[in-house]
């Protein structure tokens, strides 16, 4: 199956403030089909344990509504963990919902406008992650997303995201009209795996980014968990 991009509704500026807030809903309910939390759970648990007395730091890039972050921050709380959650997104109409998100849950998450992608992060993290990104990049932003984010972990830097395959689009295109009713996500769903890579391909730019001796992780449904530690 050949990547093809093509642009997603999601991306375009003239898409109106409901239709933005009813696709991160239903993009909300298919992190949680997918139980893309559990992953993300069990690849920071060695970080925090070996975390000292100040907080993990963990960074979110293109957090988008901030439910990922907002649903760690709840099982840190619920395990005891000493941490400290920010999000980062290019959508400033995005981090206005991440921002009520945390506050209606009563998390207290940093939330900033950054462009991971053109721009060094300002700041270092323990921990720098984003999920359901890296298939809207080109190879080249790709490479250079992960070396900023590379350039900011102390400990560890992952990304999870969709695999290319023809299985994963008849997922996708079944999956997104099951659990939302956003025509955003309809569309986008399964162009999104259209877009995506194949774990081999994710390898590959990891390294070229400087990524070396990561490890490329798959699960269900079609999806990739890119880790990476500083040597």
């Amino acid at each position: 199956m050949t990547r093809r991009m093509t642009p997603e509704i999601m991306d375009q500026p003239g898409l109106s403030a409901a239709e933005h807030a009813a696709a991160l809903r239903g993009l909300k309910r298919i992190h949680r089909f997918s139980r893309t939390l559990p992953h993300l759970v069990n690849a920071l648990e060695p970080a925090m344990r070996a975390a000292g007395p100040e907080p993990l730091t963990v960074l979110d890039i293109a957090c988008g509504g901030g439910d990922l972050l907002c649903d760690l921050a709840r099982v840190a709380k619920a395990r005891g963990w000493n941490a400290r959650f920010t999000g980062t997104d290019i959508s400033e109409q995005a981090l206005e919902i991440a921002a009520g998100n945390a506050r209606q849950g009563g998390h207290d998450i940093r939330f900033y406008p950054w462009n991971a992608v053109s721009d060094p992060l300002p700041e270092r993290y323990d921990v720098v992650m984003c999920t359901l990104f890296l298939h809207h990049l080109t190879e080249d932003e790709v490479v250079r997303l992960l070396g900023h984010m590379a350039a900011a972990a102390e400990s560890l830097a992952m990304a999870d995201d969709l695999v290319r395959s023809p299985f994963g689009y008849v997922l996708a295109k079944v999956g997104c009209h099951l659990l939302s009713r956003s025509r955003v996500v309809h569309f986008d769903g399964p162009v999104s795996v259209q877009a995506a890579f194949e774990p081999d391909e994710i390898r590959k730019l990891a390294e070229s980014a400087g990524l070396t001796g990561c490890r490329v992780d798959t699960h269900w449904p079609q999806r990739f968990l890119l880790t990476w530690s500083p040597q």
